[in-house]
């Protein structure tokens, strides 16, 4: 739509399309949150001030675009009084050598949380387009993001990520083309520093994937640390997030998962899921009266051999937000 209205926007038509891009503003909401749950707010907020502004669309830009622009600036607002969201791993600096030290020791920060593939991957019919769509979803991906001041953050996401024209993101904030040009060149050298590097991590329907995951829960199982060993990369590290653990080298994972988790066969049960676009389980831990009650929920990078990153989020409440009962019965 180029030429400007003549009439209202008709109610019907904007909530058909809000509907329509509800899974990709989440997924630009989230991108900037670091959570799920501060995305979906957001995105119920953009809709609220969309509704009420809906007598001020002049039809000078699409419908889509408008939307963008408001959930951009809903975003903005929220980030401007929030300290960004971390994962532990990102408590630590860059280090070769592995990190040995049992938890971070600051002040308890805002932690970053993963993503269910049902709500953060848009529909899409092109096997193409959702493999794109789940490399910007990784999780080492979205913490990378949270590096970023949250003006280079959206810039980037509008530019790069959803190939907005500049001329449109410099509307949707209020400044000249040439500071987004500049926003943006910033954002690329920061992101350069601070995200991983690509690796051949694999999307949860590859069956050397799926392989991986059944082999990383019977680790937990049935408290098997041959097969931790056999599946876990030289260089693998976990992190577990609300505690703020950290440890990286095989070397040092495999003693601390041997301590402090794989104490006896039986302890834990798992199912497979997805996650920010990678494989994942949610875990039980076996009650004092035999149930297996939520634990929380593990995300993988994985290659087509071994596992090279787990990032455990120990809160059973992600095990529901799965769509997974709160607790299991033991079986007889």
């Amino acid at each position: 739509m180029t030429a400007a209205r003549t009439h209202k926007l008709d109610p019907n038509e904007l909530i058909q399309e809000f509907e329509r891009l509800r899974r990709e503003l989440t997924v630009l909401c989230y991108r900037m949150s670091g959570s799920i749950d501060e995305a979906e707010d957001l995105v119920q907020d953009t809709y609220l001030r969309a509704w009420r502004a809906a007598d001020r669309f002049e039809g000078r830009s699409s419908l889509r675009t408008w939307l963008y622009r408001i959930a951009t600036n809903v975003c903005l607002t929220a980030l401007e009084r929030e300290e960004r969201r971390m994962l532990p791993s990102g408590l630590v600096p860059t280090d070769p050598e592995p990190v040995t030290s049992d938890s971070y020791k600051g002040p308890s920060p805002r932690w970053l949380t993963p993503a269910p593939d049902r709500l953060a991957v848009p529909l899409a019919d092109d096997p193409a387009e959702i493999t794109v769509t789940r490399s910007h979803l990784r999780l080492a991906i979205i913490a990378a993001l949270q590096f970023l001041p949250p003006r280079q953050r959206v810039v980037l996401l509008l530019r790069d990520v959803l190939a907005f024209p500049a001329s449109d993101v410099a509307n949707f904030l209020g400044i000249s083309t040439p500071a987004v040009k500049s926003l943006l060149q910033r954002a690329r050298g920061r992101m350069d520093e601070v995200s991983p590097q690509p690796d051949a991590g694999l999307e949860p329907e590859d069956p050397a994937a799926q392989a991986l995951v059944n082999r990383y829960m019977t680790v937990f199982q049935e408290a098997d640390v041959t097969l931790l060993e056999q599946v876990l990369r030289d260089d693998a590290s976990i992190e577990v997030a609300p505690m703020g653990i950290f440890k990286s080298g095989k070397e040092v994972c495999i003693p601390y998962l041997t301590d402090s988790v794989l104490r006896l066969p039986g302890e834990y049960r798992m199912l497979p899921t997805s996650a920010n676009g990678q494989p994942a389980a949610v875990a039980y831990r076996r009650g004092k009266t035999g149930e297996y009650q939520a634990f929380g929920l593990s995300v993988l990078t994985v290659t087509s051999e071994h596992i090279t990153r787990i990032s455990v989020f120990a809160d059973g409440r992600f095990v529901e937000r799965w769509g997974f009962p709160p607790e299991l019965v033991s079986p007889s």
